[in-house]
């Protein structure tokens, strides 16, 4: 293939990591990926390192890069973490939003709207991540902003479960979760900061269940008669 700017890899990289091409813990072969990117292995370790610097990737002494884990206790940190960090950049972005970044926040609800229209889990999963990431740059809070940067990588691979096609009573969450994103949009722009903290965390509650069975899948089923056979068998 051509030869890819250095940023370019990582857009892209960035994008298989969001969208689970490259799945959670998963080793990064730097030969392969210089042969598929056009590059040298000495940019591309820049590249991981800047991957690496923003959460997607963890690199090891003599072992490499790997994609970001999403083991037990980083779930259990997720979820814990989560709704109070979307509520309280919900409140500081309703308190210090500007105008443009409004008109971009809009922007990026149509496309979202547009992605779950089109039945595309991965594209609604990274408009959503984009949608929630200008919130969190109204907030212009650094220190909230790094941990939504965070979050938002574990929450958007998370949400390719949320937004896959399955049953009507799903396919209604996710047409309702389309709705607090334009009541959101609303309550910031009026800046009625408890309603927006309110949304927030409704819309959080919405999502957690669905995103919830990434981590704790149904059992697998089991045939009790046959269990049992067995159990008097012995």
């Amino acid at each position: 293939m051509a030869r890819a700017s250095k940023d370019d890899c990582f857009q892209d990289l960035r994008r298989r990591i969001l969208v689970t091409d490259l799945a959670p813990g998963v080793d990064l072969d730097e030969v392969s990926l210089s042969k598929a990117y056009g590059i040298s292995r000495t940019p591309l370790r820049e590249v991981l390192q800047r991957l690496a610097g923003k959460g997607y990737v963890k690199i090891e002494a003599h072992r490499g890069a790997k994609v970001a884990s999403m083991d037990i206790g980083t779930m259990r940190t997720f979820f814990q973490t989560a709704p109070m960090a979307y509520a309280n950049i919900a409140r500081l972005a309703a308190e210090n939003r500007n105008t443009v970044q409004l008109d971009a926040l809009k922007a990026a609800q149509h496309k979202f709207v547009d992605a779950i229209k089109g039945v595309d889990p991965s594209a609604a999963a990274l408009c959503n991540h984009r949608f929630h990431a200008i919130i969190g740059e109204m907030a212009h809070n650094p220190y909230l902003m790094a941990c939504l940067d965070c979050l938002l990588i574990d929450h958007t691979r998370l949400a390719q479960t949320f937004y896959r096609p399955g049953p009507a009573a799903e396919s209604n969450l996710i047409r309702k979760a389309a709705e607090q994103h334009d009541a959101m949009i609303s309550a910031i722009e009026a800046r009625e900061v408890q309603l927006v903290v309110d949304l927030t965390l409704q819309h959080w509650d919405l999502s957690r269940d669905r995103i919830e069975r990434f981590v704790h899948p149904d059992p697998l089923p089991i045939d009790v008669e046959a269990a049992q056979d067995r159990q008097h068998a012995l």
